[in-house]
C-alpha cells in the first residue's frame, strides 16, 4: 500500500519496461491496487525495477502480494479510481519542489515554465494542502479549477513523459494559477512581474504578505534592525524569534553553523525550519532571534519562494507565519486582506485555493539528535505505525493538550496526527482542531461508532478537555482522560517502537501538566508502560504564586524559591535589594500582596520550566515571558556561551514516601549565592542545567535493572541540550540507553499521540 502522487505513472513505466500486463488504480481508502501478469522473468523484473527506481518521496507503507489466476490482459493500463475501499492508506503530505522542476523554472528557453511559480511534477509539489478528499485525483484537489492546456494535457497523457504522465497537480503559466500584487487596501499594483516587484518592495524595507501553499507568510528584510523592529511592533511579537528562509545552503552558512547532518535535513523533501547555532559574524539583525543561541533556517520549498529570494540583495529574508497574534494562519485572500492589513504593506496573492492550512514544520538538532518541535508541512498527516494494534472496528480520537497542539486518530496499528493546530485556548484554533480531526477521519473513511473512544488531557479546565466531553456526548462514546506526563513518555515509547510488554524509566520535563494529586507537575520520573505508570520521582514542590501569573512573571517563582530557603520576609527583602521587583507586573508595589499570598497559596508545582524560569530571572537573563518557554530558552542560550565549566551545583536527592525528590530549592540557594558572589552568569547557567540533568540521570541509575534499561525523555524542556548532556553523561557506561522522540514532537505537539497509544494499551490489557 502506498499514498503518494505519481505512484501510478511510476508503476505504469516500470510495468511497460518489464513487459508485464494488467492495471493500476487508486482505491477508495487511498491505497493503490496493482494487478500484473506475465512470465516469471517479467514479474521478477517488475519487482526489481520497483525497488531500485522508486523515488525518495515515495513512502511504501506495506506491500501485500497475492497470487491469482491470469485474466489475459494484453497491455498495462491506469484505470479510473475506485470508490471501493480495500485497506486504508496514508494521506500524502506536501513535498518540496524537486531539482528538475526548479531547473525548468530557471531555464529561459522553457517558455511555459520559465519563472512559473507553481511548477511541479509527479514527485513534488503540494498535496494535502490542496486536497478536498481522497483518492489523489485532480478533481479532488484545488487544481480542478485549472483545466490543463493542450500542452500540459499531452504531457499528462504521454506514458514516456516520466515526470508528468498522470501527474495530478501539474500546470504551466498558460493554464495554471496566476499571481498578482495589491497594496494593504486591496488595490492592484500594476507591474510586469509581481515576483520581481515583491522582491523590490522587500529590499526597500516594506513588509509583504505572500500566499504560499499552506497559508500566508509575512516576509521582510532580516538584516535591517528597523525593519525587524517594525514587524515586531505590528505583529505584537516583542521577542519571539522569526524564521529565516535562505536561497540555498551556502547562503545559510553565512547565518548559522550548518554541518553535513543539518544540510541533509534542510534539503530533505520535507524542508523543515531547522534551529541551528547562529554565527557570531552573522549579517542577521540581532532582533531576529534576540537572546537565543539558535536561529530557524529553512530552504525555499516552492518555485515562488525561490524566485523571490533570488531577486533579493541579501538572498535571505524573514518568512514568518501570516497570522494575527494568537490566531491561526490566514489561508484565504479576503481573510488575509482583512486581518493582516495593519501588519503588512503589500500582498502577493494567487488564485489557487488553500484547502487545508499547513504551517511550516520546525526541527531542532540537539546533541546530534534531530528533534521535532512542530510536525506539519512535509510530515503531516502521514501516519505513524505503532507497536500496538486495536480491533479493526475501533477508533481512538485524541484531542491533545492545550498549547502547541495537534489532534490524533488511531485505527489498527496506525496513528494519524493532524497538521500543527496551535494554542487551543483560542476559540478559532480550537475549532480548527475539531475541523481537521473530522476532515482527516472523512478522508480515511472513518465513521465514529459505539466502540470509538475520545481521549483528552487530565486537566479539567483545558478547552480541549471540554471539546472531548462534547464529542463524547454528541456521539455517545466513552471519554478517557490521560495524565499529561504519562502521555509524553508513552508518545516517545511508541515513536521508538517500545514493545507493550517492556517497562521504561521516563523523564518528563516541561512547564505545566495537571497532576493526579491536583498539583502542577513538570519535573517527573515515571516507571511506565502503555497501560499504567508509577510516579517514582519529581522535583521538589514549591508554591506557584498566583498560578498562571507565575508563568508570565517568573519573579514570583524566584520569590517562592527564596522563601523556601530564607522565609517569606527575607525573600521579599532580597527581591527588592536585587532589583528583581522590576520583573513583577506592578513592580515593588506588588511585594506586600505577594507576601500575604504566599501564606495562603495552595497551588504547588514540581515544574522544570518554572524552576528554569526562576533561575533565568534571578540571573537577569529573562524576567518576563512573552512567548512559551522564553526564559528557559534564553537561560540555555546563556549557558551555551560559558567559556569555563568549573562551577558545581548540587541537587540533593531525598527518598521520601516512596518517591525520589530532587531538591531544587537547595540548588536555587547555591545559584543565588554564586550570583551574589559575582560569578559569571553563563557559567552559573550552564552548571545549574547540566547538574539538573545529572540529578535525573542519578535516579535513573537507581531504578535500572536488566529488563528496565531504557530511559525515555520527553516534554518541552527535553530539547535542552545542556540538560540532555547531563543525563547522558550520568548514565554513560551503565547499560542504560537514552531515547527521545524523533517522528513526533517532543513538546505538547506529541501529547495526542501519547494519549492514543495509552488508550490502545489499556484496551489491549483489559483496563478499558
Amino acid at each position: 500500500m502506498c499514498k503518494v502522487s505519481g505512484f501510478r505513472p511510476f508503476i505504469y513505466r516500470i510495468a511497460k519496461k518489464a513487459n508485464v500486463r494488467g492495471y493500476i488504480r487508486n482505491r477508495g481508502g487511498a491505497e493503490v491496487e496493482i494487478y500484473i501478469e506475465g512470465s516469471r522473468g517479467e514479474i521478477e523484473k517488475f519487482f526489481k525495477y520497483f525497488w531500485k527506481e522508486k523515488p525518495e518521496s515515495f513512502i511504501i507503507d506495506k506491500v501485500h502480494v497475492e497470487k491469482v489466476e491470469p485474466l489475459g490482459y494484453e497491455d498495462f493500463r491506469i484505470l479510473k479510481s475506485s470508490s471501493i475501499k480495500l485497506k486504508r492508506s496514508a494521506i500524502p503530505p506536501d513535498f518540496a519542489v524537486c531539482d528538475e522542476c526548479l531547473r525548468e523554472v530557471l531555464n529561459i528557453n522553457d517558455y511555459r515554465r520559465y519563472r512559473y511559480a507553481f511548477n511541479s511534477c509527479v514527485v513534488c509539489g503540494p498535496r494535502f494542502s490542496m486536497m478536498y478528499n481522497t483518492p489523489w485525483d485532480r478533481e479532488n484537489t484545488a487544481m480542478k479549477d485549472f483545466p490543463l492546456c493542450k500542452d500540459c494535457l499531452a504531457e499528462y497523457e504521454d506514458p514516456n513523459n516520466i515526470r508528468r504522465f498522470h501527474a495530478q497537480g501539474i500546470s504551466c503559466k498558460i493554464c495554471g494559477p496566476k499571481l498578482w500584487l495589491v497594496d494593504r487596501n486591496g488595490e492592484r499594483i500594476e507591474c510586469e512581474d509581481p515576483i520581481r516587484e515583491t522582491a523590490k518592495l522587500i529590499d526597500e524595507g516594506y513588509i509583504v504578505a505572500i500566499k504560499g501553499i499552506g497559508g500566508f507568510h509575512i516576509a521582510c528584510l532580516a538584516s535591517d534592525d528597523d525593519v525587524v523592529l517594525k514587524l515586531r511592533r505590528r505583529k505584537r511579537r516583542p521577542e519571539k524569534p522569526f524564521a529565516v528562509m535562505v536561497l540555498d545552503v551556502d547562503v545559510g552558512r553565512r547565518l548559522a553553523y550548518i554541518d553535513d547532518y543539518a544540510e541533509k535535513i534542510l534539503k530533505s523533501v520535507q524542508r523543515p525550519i531547522v534551529l541551528l547555532p547562529v554565527r557570531e559574524d552573522s549579517p542577521l539583525s540581532r532582533y531576529v532571534a534576540p537572546g537565543l543561541a539558535h536561529v530557524g533556517i529553512f530552504l525555499p520549498y516552492t518555485p515562488l519562494h525561490y524566485l523571490i529570494l533570488m531577486e533579493l540583495k541579501d538572498r535571505f529574508a524573514i518568512m514568518t507565519s501570516g497570522n494575527v497574534h494568537g490566531k491561526p494562519m490566514c489561508i484565504d485572500n479576503n481573510e488575509a486582506l482583512k486581518k493582516l492589513k495593519d501588519i503588512v504593506d503589500y500582498f502577493l496573492l494567487h488564485n489557487r485555493e488553500i484547502v487545508n492550512r499547513v504551517d511550516d514544520s520546525v526541527l531542532r538538532i540537539s546533541n546530534r539528535r534531530a528533534i521535532l518541535l512542530r510536525r506539519s508541512r512535509g510530515y503531516a498527516p502521514y501516519w505513524i505505525k505503532v507497536p500496538l494494534e486495536i480491533p479493526e472496528d475501533t477508533y481512538i480520537i485524541a484531542v491533545g493538550a492545550l498549547l502547541q497542539n495537534v489532534g490524533a486518530i488511531m485505527f489498527e496499528d496506525k496513528v494519524v496526527l493532524t497538521q500543527y493546530i496551535g494554542d487551543c485556548d483560542d476559540f478559532e484554533t480550537l475549532e480548527d482542531l475539531r475541523k481537521y480531526i473530522f476532515k482527516i477521519m472523512n478522508m480515511l473513511r472513518i465513521e465514529i461508532n459505539d466502540k470509538s473512544i475520545v481521549v483528552s488531557d487530565l486537566h479539567p479546565q483545558y478547552d480541549t478537555t471540554r471539546l472531548a466531553s462534547e464529542i463524547s456526548r454528541e456521539f455517545n462514546i466513552k471519554h478517557v482522560k490521560v495524565q499529561h506526563h504519562w502521555a509524553h513518555i508513552a508518545s516517545a515509547m511508541a515513536d521508538y517502537g517500545i514493545h507493550p510488554d517492556r517497562e521504561v524509566i521516563g523523564i518528563a520535563i516541561d512547564g505545566v501538566g495537571f497532576g493526579e494529586d491536583g498539583n502542577i507537575w513538570g519535573g517527573e520520573i515515571l516507571i511506565a508502560k502503555y497501560d499504567n505508570y508509577v510516579r517514582i520521582g519529581h522535583l521538589k514542590y514549591v508554591k506557584m504564586l498566583g498560578g498562571d501569573l507565575a508563568t508570565e512573571y517568573p519573579a514570583r517563582m524566584v520569590l517562592s524559591y527564596l522563601a523556601e530557603v530564607y522565609g517569606i520576609d527575607e525573600a521579599c527583602k532580597i527581591l527588592i535589594k536585587t532589583g528583581l521587583t522590576k520583573y513583577l507586573k506592578y513592580g515593588v508595589d506588588e511585594i506586600e500582596i505577594l507576601s500575604k499570598l504566599y501564606e495562603r497559596e495552595k497551588i504547588y508545582t514540581s515544574s522544570t520550566g518554572r524552576f528554569l524560569d526562576a533561575v533565568s530571572t534571578l540571573l537577569g537573563i529573562c524576567g518576563v515571558r512573552t512567548y512559551e518557554g522564553e526564559p528557559a530558552m534564553k537561560l540555555e542560550a546563556c549557558g551555551l556561551k560559558a567559556r569555563r565549566r568549573s562551577i558545581d551545583i548540587e541537587f540533593p536527592i531525598v527518598y521520601n514516601d516512596g518517591k525520589y525528590v530532587i531538591d531544587t530549592v537547595e540548588a536555587f540557594r547555591q545559584v543565588y549565592e554564586y550570583y551574589i558572589e559575582g560569578l559569571d552568569i553563563c557559567e552559573i547557567a550552564y552548571a545549574v542545567q547540566y547538574n539538573l540533568g545529572r540529578a535525573f540521570g542519578k535516579i535513573c541509575k537507581i531504578l535500572s535493572n536488566r529488563s528496565r534499561n531504557i530511559v525515555v525523555m520527553s516534554g518541552g524542556a527535553a530539547v535542552n541540550e545542556i540538560i540532555m548532556k547531563g543525563v547522558e553523561d550520568e548514565i554513560s557506561n551503565t547499560g542504560l540507553k537514552l531515547i527521545l522522540p524523533s517522528k513526533v514532537p517532543v513538546n505538547d505537539g506529541g501529547i495526542s499521540f501519547g494519549q492514543a497509544v495509552i488508550v490502545a494499551g489499556m484496551l489491549n490489557s483489559g483496563k478499558l
